[in-house]
């Protein structure tokens, strides 16, 4: 008889996670769209990015069961003008052998919990591929509805890609005024 595995646990992101941060996000960066990029970046950086999102003081976890990290997920500024300082976009990658286990809800409800709680005011999901209905659909299922298709503005694995973008307010979203 096989062991149970015990529970999936969010928590802070370490610097000894990079690996499998850097494993993961490769795997989706070679075999799929949720990335544009097109050559994974080593653990070096990774490291460097994940930093970059700790000093902007934003969330960067990950999930993990059994002492492996099977997901990740952060959040960066939208854009860099400061009319946008209210506004996050959110990052969620899963292994593939982790999905439909409950870790991408996992991460997003958790990466929305901590974003609303730093005062943020609106999440942006900017999804690689109109095809890519895991993603969208998990948006959906955390009340993230549609805010417009970029069509054919990737270039990945000699077809055109589109650019999905979905959007939730994050507490009081445009109700009152930040403080």
């Amino acid at each position: 008889m096989s062991k149970p595995h015990s529970p999936i646990v969010i928590r802070e992101s370490q610097p000894d996670d990079i690996t499998d941060i850097q494993r993961i996000y490769a795997h989706h960066v070679q075999n799929g769209t949720a990335s544009f990029e097109e050559v994974a970046p080593d653990t070096e950086a990774m490291a460097v990015r994940r930093q970059a999102v700790l000093e902007l003081g934003a969330p960067y976890i990950v999930a993990e069961r059994d002492g492996v990290v099977h997901g990740y997920a952060y959040a960066t500024g939208f854009r860099p003008r400061s009319a946008y300082r209210y506004t996050v976009e959110n990052s969620i990658y899963v292994e593939p052998q982790a999905t439909g286990m409950g870790i991408g809800s996992k991460l997003l409800s958790t990466l929305i919990e901590r974003c609303t709680d730093l005062g943020y005011r609106q999440m942006i999901a900017v999804i690689g591929g109109s095809q890519n209905l895991a993603s969208i659909n998990l948006h959906k299922r955390h009340g993230f509805e549609p805010a417009g298709q970029l069509n054919a503005t990737g270039y990945k694995f000699g077809a055109w890609v589109d650019t999905v973008i979905m959007q939730r307010a994050l507490g009081p979203g445009d109700d009152s005024l930040p403080d």
